[in-house]
C-alpha cells in the first residue's frame, strides 16, 4: 500500500519566539496543589506542545485531558501557531534553545531536516513505535535510519463537492477531465462559482496540483519513472498537468490570486461555490462550520479511464532534544502510539489516524481510508521533492503563482521545477 499539508516580520518572529520559550529553556515545574497526583508527591511538570493546526485547539483539549487523567503529574500546554508562520517561528526558537518540548513535524524532508540539525530526540526505543507500518514511519525517518516522529494521520487530497448544488443542475461525479470541465461550465453558466480556489498561499497551489497532476500522468507509473531518472518534470505529461491548472482559471472566483484558505473555505461551506480542492484535514472544520453542508468528494479521474487519490503521511510529533523534561515528553508520545489516542484523534478530527486498526463512524472518512488503500498515489512534491533550498515544492508554488499572474507559461513552470530538482535530486544529477 502507498500512503501518502514562510515569511514573517522580525517582530512577529520575536514575539512568537518569546511565547515559545518555556520548554527546553523553561518548561514549568510546580508543586501540585491539593492531591499530589500519581507521582508520589513529586513536582508537576508542564510541557509546551506546538502545532500549525490552530483550528484543532478544542479537539486537542479533549485528547490532552485523557492523557492527563492517566498521568496527573504531567500537564500539556498546547500552543498552536498560524500555519504559514509555523516553520520560521519554530526554527528560530529551536536555534535559540527556547523551542517547545513537543513539536509537530512537517512530513518527510522538512521535518527530517530538524533531526539532521540535532534538534530532535530519536524515538527508536519508544514503546509502540514499531506498531506503525514502515511506509508510514518513513515520513519521520532520518537518513541515518532513526525514527524521529510518531505519525499522526494519513492524509488525502480530493475534490469536495456540494451534493445539493450538483443535484440542482443534474450533475454527477465526473469520470474524466472533459466531464470535469463540462461540469464547471454548467455551474458557471448558472451563476455558481465552480471552484472555491485561491492562489495567495503557495501551499494551496502545490496541493491542488497534487490532485490534478496524477490525472494527466495516470498515477504511479510516471512517478516510478521520475524517481529513477527515466523521466523529468519537462515531460509532456507533467507539462500537461500545468496546462490543466491554467485551463481551470475561468472557473475560479474573481480575484482568486488574492484569496487565501479562510476565504475559499468560507466560500464553500456557505454554499457559494460548488467544488473545493483540499485535504482530508478540512473535513472536520467544514462540518463544524456548517453541520448541514451536503458534502461528498470524488477522486481525480485519470486519462486512462481510472481514478487516483493523492495521499501522504502528515503531522508526526517529535521531542525536542534539548527539552529539560524528555521523559515526560516521551510519555506523551508513547500515548500517541496507542489505539486509545488513535480513536480519540479520528473521532475528534474526522481524519484517518495513523495508528493501525483504528476506524471511525464517519462514512466520508472511511471512504477516504478505503480509497487510500485501493487507488493511492503519492503527493509527489511532499513525499519525494520537498528538498532543496528553496525546495522543489516551494519552487513549484512560486512558479504557479507566477503563471497565475501571467508571468510564466506552463512550460516555463515545468522548466523551473526541473532546474530546482537537478540541483539536489540524485537521479537527476549529472
Amino acid at each position: 500500500m502507498k500512503r501518502f499539508c514562510l515569511h514573517t516580520a522580525a517582530s512577529v518572529v520575536l514575539a512568537a519566539t518569546m511565547a515559545l520559550a518555556g520548554c527546553s529553556g523553561g518548561a514549568e515545574t510546580t508543586k501540585p496543589s491539593g492531591e499530589q497526583g500519581g507521582q508520589g508527591g513529586s513536582a508537576q511538570v508542564t510541557l509546551t506542545m506546538n502545532s500549525w493546526r490552530v483550528e484543532d485547539t478544542e479537539g486537542y483539549k479533549k485528547i490532552i485531558q485523557a492523557f492527563e487523567a492517566e498521568n496527573p503529574g504531567i500537564k500539556i500546554d498546547f500552543k498552536p501557531l498560524k500555519a504559514t508562520e509555523y516553520d520560521t517561528i519554530l526554527n528560530t526558537a529551536l536555534q535559540s534553545d527556547s523551542g517547545p518540548d513537543i513539536l509537530q513535524l512537517r512530513p518527510y524532508a522538512p521535518g527530517i531536516s530538524l533531526a539532521e540539525a540535532g534538534h530532535l530526540e530519536p524515538l527508536d526505543n519508544l514503546p509502540g513505535i514499531r506498531e506503525f507500518p514502515q511506509d508510514v514511519l518513513a515520513a519521520a525517518t532520518g537518513k541515518d535510519g532513526k525514527i524521529y516522529g510518531v505519525p499522526l494521520s494519513l492524509n488525502s487530497t480530493q475534490i469536495y463537492y456540494n451534493k445539493k448544488i450538483f443535484d440542482q443542475y443534474g450533475l454527477k461525479e465526473p469520470k474524466s477531465w472533459d466531464e470535469l470541465i463540462a461540469t464547471a461550465k454548467t455551474l458557471k453558466e448558472n451563476g455558481v462559482v465552480p471552484f472555491a480556489f485561491g492562489a495567495k498561499e503557495g501551499w494551496l497551489l502545490s496541493l491542488s496540483h497534487g490532485v490534478i497532476a496524477p490525472g494527466t500522468y495516470n498515477g504511479n507509473a510516471f512517478v516510478d519513472k521520475l524517481l529513477k531518472g527515466e523521466s523529468t518534470f519537462t515531460s509532456p505529461e507533467f507539462v500537461k498537468s500545468l496546462q490543466r491548472m491554467q485551463e481551470l482559471v475561468p472557473y475560479f472566483p474573481e480575484n482568486f490570486v488574492g484569496l487565501e484558505l479562510n476565504d475559499i473555505r468560507t466560500m464553500f461551506f456557505t454554499e457559494k461555490a460548488a467544488m473545493f480542492i483540499n485535504g482530508s484535514f478540512e473535513l472536520e472544520g467544514l462540518k463544524k462550520m456548517n453541520p448541514d453542508l451536503p458534502i461528498d468528494f470524488f477522486p481525480m479521474p485519470t486519462d486512462d479511464g481510472s481514478n487516483v487519490l493523492t495521499t501522504w503521511v502528515d503531522g508526526s510529533y517529535a521531542v525536542n532534544a534539548k527539552s529539560k523534561h524528555k521523559q515526560e515528553a516521551l510519555k506523551f508520545l508513547e500515548f500517541m502510539t496507542t489505539k486509545k489516542f488513535g480513536e480519540l484523534f479520528a473521532s475528534e478530527f474526522k481524519r484517518i489516524s495513523a495508528v493501525p486498526g483504528v476506524s471511525t463512524d464517519d462514512p466520508l472518512v472511511n471512504k477516504m481510508a478505503e480509497m487510500s488503500q485501493s487507488i493511492a498515489t503519492p503527493y509527489l512534491m511532499v513525499v519525494h521533492f520537498a528538498e532543496g533550498n528553496p525546495s522543489t515544492k516551494k519552487t513549484l508554488e512560486n512558479a504557479l503563482q507566477g503563471m497565475y499572474l501571467g508571468k510564466l507559461t506552463p512550460e516555463q513552470v515545468a522548466q523551473e521545477v526541473q532546474n530546482s530538482a537537478e540541483k539536489w535530486f540524485p537521479a537527476f544529477k549529472k
